[in-house]
């Protein structure tokens, strides 16, 4: 059964390597490191559910017209 343990800072430095272990091997959800009884940090496992990032917006955006050619509006740059 997976939990979320809660572990003091200095219990944390102790075993650190074992508790990264067992977060990979999903035997824990996550790790609360307190100081005096105050959460300070949670250690998670990384979320390796993502796709790849190329592609990832495909098919969001839309080409509205033709971007090549000229606007219908007249304008001047600035300048000399």
């Amino acid at each position: 059964m997976e939990t979320e343990l809660e572990i003091g800072a200095a219990e944390f430095k102790a075993k650190c390597l074992r508790l990264l272990d067992e977060i990979s091997e999903h035997k824990v959800v996550a790790i609360v490191i307190t100081k005096h009884g105050k959460p300070v940090a949670r250690l998670a496992p990384i979320d390796k559910s993502g796709g790849a990032i190329y592609g990832a917006m495909k098919g969001l955006a839309k080409i509205q017209g033709d971007l090549t050619e000229p606007l219908d509006a007249e304008w001047e740059a600035l300048g000399s």
